[in-house]
């Protein structure tokens, strides 16, 4: 098996970590942020939030031409700084949390997977990345 590449995508959100994390975490919050373009979309979202606990995203375009799911297992939770996961394909992923005052950097680095070009794979975490400052930025608690 070959050894994966490491990707990293980050953004700088103007909110303190606690609304954050709570935006990432909550499916609530998910199903409104979690697309990388405005013609998809997560109807369903379900998180159970602790090491070894499952989350499940059902990502869709809103045409309804495509969809898949998205999950995995948790490896590791730290409150506010650090979540960690497996996903059903043997990928790991990482989210550090670093919050300075009303300041959060939201850092992601996942494994490339094999199908699609590392690029184009960057630029669509990343586009899920910014959907989800921007939401985060927009919506009051």
């Amino acid at each position: 098996m070959e050894t994966s590449n490491k990707v990293t995508v980050e953004t700088t959100v103007q909110a303190p970590v606690e609304k954050v994390w709570e935006y990432w975490t909550e499916p609530t919050h998910i199903t409104k942020w979690n697309s990388a373009s405005d013609d998809w979309h997560t109807p369903i979202a379900e998180n159970d939030l602790r090491a070894g606990g499952k989350f499940h995203s059902r990502m869709e375009a809103k045409d309804g031409s495509f969809g898949f799911d998205f999950g995995g297992i948790y490896d590791e939770v730290k409150l506010h700084e650090v979540i960690a996961y497996t996903l059903g394909d043997g990928r790991t992923v990482k989210i550090t949390f670093k919050g300075h005052d009303n300041v959060t950097e939201v850092i992601e680095t996942f494994d490339a997977e094999t199908e699609n070009p590392v690029e184009l794979q960057k630029q669509g975490w990343q586009a899920i990345l910014d959907n989800f400052k921007k939401y985060a930025e927009q919506t009051g608690i």
